[in-house]
């Protein structure tokens, strides 16, 4: 990577200066179990992409912004899941730099972005370590990144530039995006494919996948910013990665996928083949980049049956759902997707709220 990270963190420095829900297994995330640039974004003159101004005070198909803020945001910019022990992860970081300059809100964003820089930030690599727990003698211990957390934070990054118009977001966004495209894409089974993350995803036989991580917005946008053939052929790949993912009775992605050396799709070997709380998100993030066509059975699915009555997981294989619904984050996931109206209470859980802030936060 061509950036001087000196440079960059020293930019983000100034910036901080001037301005998992409990029905999940804890730490729901693959663990490592093998060893196995972008031009042009700036304030003068990246690609003009209006955020969604999301309300200050909750609506219809939107997010209480102010309520997330106090419910889940600390002082010093940490973004706190309080299903899943007071932890953090970049993955809720990049919500929070999401949602606060959807909003408007730059103080809010900068404190995000702070805090994400200084405890989160890699020295070797300008990505992210995955998890943060306060607990801990050392807060970062796997510095293991995950790449949906990066995607967006990036985003989120660039979008702050176009809004705010500050190159020293974008300088940073610029370096995320290069490392993402010269250290987590892979060509595996003749598809150019996103890495999970940079260590524990692929053995000499099998890349393992997570379909939400086609952060399909923020691609979109990083196939503008420059680097274009790759970004395009990431695209095009993920595109019918996600075609072929269709698995059991009402042909479900699940929420990690095996692709072999050989281009076979399958559900993850050492991983439940569950259409669940990963899974959720590759119909949000279908939906509102304009594939629809990518996601239809899942939608058909879906509108079989009241929001209400839709599983928290299913089963691909057995057909087993679990005994539980889907959470108020879910519904809003579902509505975004169908074009219904969303739940107008924000949950009090991390997680569920942070699927109802995603499912808003997008045009």
């Amino acid at each position: 990577m061509d950036v001087d990270r000196r440079h960059v963190m020293a930019g983000m420095a100034g910036l901080a200066i001037a301005g998992c829900s409990k029905a999940r297994a804890p730490d729901d995330r693959a663990t490592p179990t093998d060893n196995g640039g972008a031009e042009n974004v700036g304030a003068e003159n990246s690609t003009a992409i209006e955020p969604t101004t999301l309300p200050a005070t909750g609506a219809a198909n939107g997010v209480n912004w102010a309520t997330f803020r106090q419910r889940f945001m600390a002082d010093d910019g940490r973004i706190v899941d309080n299903g899943n022990g007071g932890v953090s992860h970049s993955e809720g970081q990049s919500y929070g730099l999401l949602l606060s300059q959807a909003a408007g809100d730059r103080a809010a964003f900068d404190k995000i972005l702070g805090w994400t820089e200084a405890k989160l930030a890699r020295p070797d690599v300008a990505l992210y370590g995955w998890r943060y727990d306060p607990r801990a003698a050392n807060p970062v211990a796997d510095r293991n990144n995950a790449t949906d957390g990066d995607l967006l934070i990036a985003y989120a990054l660039a979008k702050a530039a176009n809004r705010w118009r500050d190159p020293r977001y974008a300088v940073r966004s610029r370096a995320v995006v290069a490392a993402i495209s010269t250290r987590l894409v892979k060509p595996v089974g003749g598809r150019m494919l996103l890495l999970p993350g940079l260590d524990g995803f692929s053995t000499a036989a099998r890349t393992t996948i997570n379909p939400c991580y086609y952060v399909w917005p923020a691609l979109d946008l990083f196939a503008k910013m420059g680097n274009a053939q790759v970004w395009r052929r990431v695209i095009t790949d993920g595109e019918a990665l996600i075609a072929a993912a269709r698995f059991g009775a009402h042909q479900l992605p699940t929420d990690w996928i095996d692709v072999s050396n050989t281009g076979a799709i399958a559900p993850a070997a050492d991983k439940p083949p569950r259409f669940g709380f990963d899974a959720i998100r590759v119909p949000l993030f279908a939906s509102v980049s304009g594939r629809s066509t990518l996601i239809e059975p899942i939608r058909t699915w879906w509108r079989s049956m009241p929001a209400e009555q839709i599983p928290a997981w299913t089963d691909v294989v057995s057909g087993q759902s679990a005994e539980y619904l889907l959470s108020v984050g879910g519904r809003a996931v579902v509505s975004r997707t169908l074009g219904t109206r969303a739940p107008d209470t924000l949950a009090t859980d991390y997680y569920a709220a942070a699927l109802q802030g995603l499912a808003a936060a997008f045009p």
